[in-house]
């Protein structure tokens, strides 16, 4: 009856408290996959991630500094952490657990931290990252290279940032902008995203230009090719969505 009492309540103070949803400056962009297309274009897979700091900026927040605590412990060759969090109104302590893994460069370091990070997870902290879609970036000449194993690789002074996060309801992503280290955007899912409206009337002649078409070039400036935008004002009726969006990469 003892352990039912306590798993009750465990459920009870988890169901009842919120964490803050992840806000743009605790989400990092990192490169989970590069690969190349058969039109010879590169493109990276971006993951959204939330580091140490920012999950004991969150327990901070909502219990305090006394009200949370961290252990780790040995199990085999794999190491555990286990977070616990104070009820502030009966004083009893909840724990998650989760293991770590090994980072490349600081074996120890590496497993604490992930361990950690993913017994916040257990928690609620950052769980909405879940629910983020699928990114993928094309990148230009200066963002890549290939290793010395020939496969193409994201350059280190390639940064992309989270300039944007809206979420629904159900704590899942709605929105989401993600722009690179001089501030261009490079990827927008849903939250507001301009809705290309055709335009049915001719302006000096000139054709409207087409959702499809507006995509295709949004990639070549993705490359690097901003002398297109002059070409596409001067060629094409642009809506005022297509406008704003062009005036990003000048």
């Amino acid at each position: 009856m003892a352990l039912r009492n306590s798993k009750h309540i465990n459920n009870l103070i988890m169901n009842t408290v919120k964490f803050r949803l992840l806000e743009p400056q605790d989400i990092d962009c990192r490169a989970a996959q590069v690969s190349q297309k058969r039109d010879g274009t590169v493109s990276a897979c971006i993951l959204l991630y939330k580091d140490a700091r920012v999950d004991q900026n969150i327990l901070d927040e909502t219990f305090g500094i006394f009200g949370w605590q961290r252990t780790h412990q040995l199990i085999g060759e794999r190491l555990y952490c286990t977070v616990s969090v104070k009820d502030p109104n009966t004083g009893e302590w909840i724990s998650k657990q989760d293991v770590g893994t090994e980072s490349n460069t600081e074996k120890e370091k590496g497993q604490a931290s992930d361990s950690f990070k993913r017994a916040c997870f257990n928690l609620g902290i950052g769980r909405e990252l879940y629910s983020a879609p699928r990114i993928w970036i094309t990148l230009n000449d200066k963002e890549y290279y290939t290793n010395e194993r020939g496969k193409e690789a994201m350059s280190p002074y390639c940064v992309f940032s989270v300039k944007s996060i809206e979420y629904d309801d159900r704590r899942n992503i709605s929105g989401l902008v993600i722009v690179d280290a001089h501030g261009n955007e490079r990827f927008r899912f849903g939250g507001g995203k301009p809705k290309l409206q055709p335009r049915t009337t001719a302006e000096g002649g000139k054709k409207p230009l087409s959702d499809a078409a507006f995509e295709k070039a949004m990639a070549r400036l993705n490359n690097g090719e901003k002398s297109l935008i002059d070409k596409l004002e001067q060629t094409y009726m642009l809506s005022d969505e297509q406008k704003q969006i062009l005036n990003q990469y000048r």
